[in-house]
């Protein structure tokens, strides 16, 4: 029962992250002085080394769902979706040190 709960937080939690790291990368192409596609977008921050950023602009969703969680007093949840953010800082670590 607790790892299925820990395991929904999870699954929340790696989908506002990708939910928020697609309306950045977004944002960025619609809103950049160069109109970049979505790919395009994505390989120029790669080689600019800003794609850790995109990244933790990404997980800002992570925080509205990690608080959600607690207010309904759903705390294993809430742990899955802190896993989930602890990944998203792995990725980030590894694309900058990497």
């Amino acid at each position: 029962m607790i790892k299925k709960e820990i395991g929904i937080g999870f699954l929340t939690g790696l989908l506002a992250n990708s939910i928020g790291f697609s309306l950045c990368v977004f944002i960025f192409s619609v809103l950049g002085k160069e109109k970049l596609t979505f790919t395009e977008t994505i390989k120029a921050s790669i080689t600019n080394d800003s794609f850790g950023s995109l990244i933790v602009l990404g997980a800002i969703p992570n925080l509205v769902v990690f608080f959600l969680f607690l207010r309904k007093n759903e705390v294993y949840k809430a742990r899955g979706v802190l896993l989930a953010t602890l990944i998203a800082a792995i990725c980030i670590a590894i694309s900058k040190f990497g």
